[in-house]
């Protein structure tokens, strides 16, 4: 086993995270604290290190808020391909509301250590100590360690990068950055670590709680493939068989018909 500060074994913290898959939601995965450390102090180091304006290439698949539903990042990654099968770029909001905030903050960590240069998360408005310290996951990192272990993940927060410009065409953020901001290099010019402003606009809930995955061609076409709670149902309340019924009836079929006493006299008494 590791000490604290030093390298872990990242495939083995990745299969783990993965070990979970096919069973009923809600199986916690519980790394060791120093793990979790490691994955924010290494994935700090790369969100310093590359731009807080992301350029990225197509294809690549491009994902929403995922609030803590772990399973539901499993879906996704079953639906377009476990990394390094596909190049993703999520954008923001990975904790809070959920139950499994910390499974999946730790996987996209994970990723994003594994392959730097093809898997990309960028900053939500709950990757913010203000914010995930109300939603709940505060509560969960204290429930299941400690306060310590969060503030470790408000550090890496403070460093993610803000947005992402795919093949000079497409732009990309969370829900909107500050109107004080009139071009790129303004946002290339935000020093980091930072804070998230405490002023922003609303963003509405036209899709319910439905999942999307944005993929983006080589040609720049993007199609969406929604992930909606009906069809998640559907695959897994199958409609129980029919059971065959029996009609009683006078049509030849079903129950037979009683056949006829006969009395003393030997005469027969009708009957059904």
């Amino acid at each position: 086993m590791a000490a604290e500060g030093q390298d872990i074994d990242l495939d083995s913290v990745i299969d783990r995270l993965l070990e979970v898959r096919g069973n009923r939601p809600g199986k916690q995965v519980q790394l060791q604290e120093y793990e979790i450390k490691f994955l924010c102090t290494k994935a700090r180091e790369i969100f310093i290190n590359q731009p807080i304006l992301l350029e990225l290439e197509a294809p690549i698949k491009i994902c929403g808020d995922i609030h803590g539903q772990y399973y539901d990042l499993l879906r996704l990654f079953e639906y377009g391909g476990f990394p390094p099968e596909a190049n993703y770029l999520f954008l923001g909001d990975y904790v809070d509301r959920g139950k499994q905030s910390l499974e999946t903050i730790c996987l996209l960590l994970a990723y994003k250590i594994k392959y730097p240069e093809n898997f990309f998360i960028l900053r939500g408005n709950h990757e913010c100590a203000s914010i995930n310290r109300i939603y709940g996951f505060y509560d969960e990192c204290k429930r299941r360690y400690n306060i310590k272990l969060w503030k470790t993940f408000t550090d890496c927060f403070n460093c993610l990068p803000i947005a992402a410009i795919i093949d000079e065409k497409i732009f990309t953020m969370h829900g909107g950055l500050s109107p004080d901001l009139q071009s790129m290099e303004q946002i290339r010019r935000v020093m980091r670590p930072t804070d998230v402003p405490d002023t922003g606009r609303n963003y509405c809930g036209e899709f319910d709680n439905a999942g999307a995955m944005m993929s983006v061609d080589e040609t720049l076409l993007c199609s969406f493939q929604m992930l909606t709670l009906r069809a998640l149902l559907k695959k897994i309340l199958k409609p129980a068989e029919k059971k065959k019924t029996f009609a009683y009836g006078g049509s030849g079929q079903g129950r037979p018909v009683t056949p006829p006493r006969k009395s003393k006299g030997g005469k027969s008494k009708g009957g059904a």
